[in-house]
């Protein structure tokens, strides 16, 4: 079984070499011939002295198969068995991103199935998914911002944060997009890469409380003096529908379209990005795609191919083959004139 095993993961450079084991025939023609012509011939009146099998009798062509043996293992050495191990290694230097996601009661209204937030839930994972090299972290707000995740490599963990994300849920009433973009700035203020970029997603516009400490022109101020890029997306294709409840269920009232694109538009705008507006699910995807051709990431992917020969141990078989051949001949199996 093992040498099954070995057999089955080796490949060969040189297989056309296998083409001389037609001399395996050829071999066994001429040995066939060789040994009748030197049987000996006499005429008797019975062979029944002539039956009896002795150890000589039965291993009188041992050493031709040991021959034939030799002569396979090393043809199969000529054709250069080796196995391969592909290894592939991905570098290059990453965008820091900080998705910047409106958790608003706002953000349950299903005018995009099954509802704004689990769009824009699925379509930040893709997202997340197709950057193998960037630094990604999130940050969430409402009527005050937080701090999801911190900017990493993590995907994993990334991704069920962003799963698990709920309108209504974590923090107060209130739609601060000032205090979010500037918590998000935060979060990049220390990265060293050459690129950092905020994806600001909501759909609503200012709604603070009395507790606000800095409103949306302040902290696209402190976006351009660390110069971050901020993309923003105004999601939401009409009036927006607040639950009154938690989940999918409890009482909705009805609000209207109050999406502030032009202070969307601004703050992209200043710092070197652009707005989108978002009404479905493929025009979210759309910006999600467009977003990641305009933010690409330097990535090198070197593959290794490396090689193990296997040849050595087959050419030992073969000469181990011609020694027992010869060794039997003369001594065991030796033949007297």
């Amino acid at each position: 079984m093992m040498l099954y095993d070995w057999f089955r993961h080796m490949n060969f450079a040189y297989p056309e070499n296998f083409l001389l084991f037609g001399i395996i025939p050829l071999m066994i023609w001429w040995y066939v011939k060789k040994f009748d012509s030197r049987q000996p011939a006499i005429r008797v009146s019975s062979t029944g002295p002539f039956k009896e099998k002795t150890f000589k009798n039965y291993t009188r062509h041992l050493p031709f198969v040991l021959r034939l043996l030799a002569v396979s293992a090393l043809i199969i050495a000529l054709a250069r068995p080796q196995t391969r191990n592909d290894q592939r290694q991905t570098v290059g230097e990453g965008i820091d991103i900080v998705l910047c996601m409106d958790v608003s009661g706002s953000m349950g209204s299903r005018d995009i199935l099954p509802s704004r937030m689990e769009v824009a839930k699925e379509v930040a994972i893709d997202f997340v998914m197709g950057r193998p090299v960037d630094r990604i972290g999130l940050v969430i707000f409402s009527g005050e911002s937080f701090t999801q995740v911190p900017i990493t490599t993590d995907r994993n963990t990334l991704i069920e944060q962003i799963q698990s994300l709920q309108s209504r849920r974590y923090l107060k009433d209130g739609t601060v997009i000032g205090e979010g973009l500037a918590t998000a700035v935060d979060r990049l203020s220390k990265s060293q890469v050459k690129s950092k970029v905020i994806i600001l997603i909501t759909d609503g516009k200012e709604d603070a409380p009395d507790t606000r400490l800095i409103d949306p022109l302040t902290a696209l101020e402190i976006a351009k003096t660390n110069d971050v890029k901020v993309y923003s997306i105004g999601m939401g294709v009409g009036p927006s529908t607040i639950s009154e409840g938690t989940g999918n269920e409890g009482n909705r009232t009805a609000a209207v379209d109050f999406l502030d694109e032009r202070l969307l538009r601004r703050i992209a705008e200043e710092t070197g990005g652009r707005y989108f507006r978002a009404r479905d699910r493929e025009g979210l995807m759309n910006i999600y795609r467009q977003i990641d051709q305009m933010e690409k990431s330097r990535v090198e992917y070197t593959s290794y191919k490396r090689y193990e020969e296997l040849f050595l141990p087959l050419a030992l078989a073969a000469l181990g083959f011609l020694f027992l051949e010869i060794l039997l001949r003369l001594t065991i199996l030796r033949r007297f004139p």
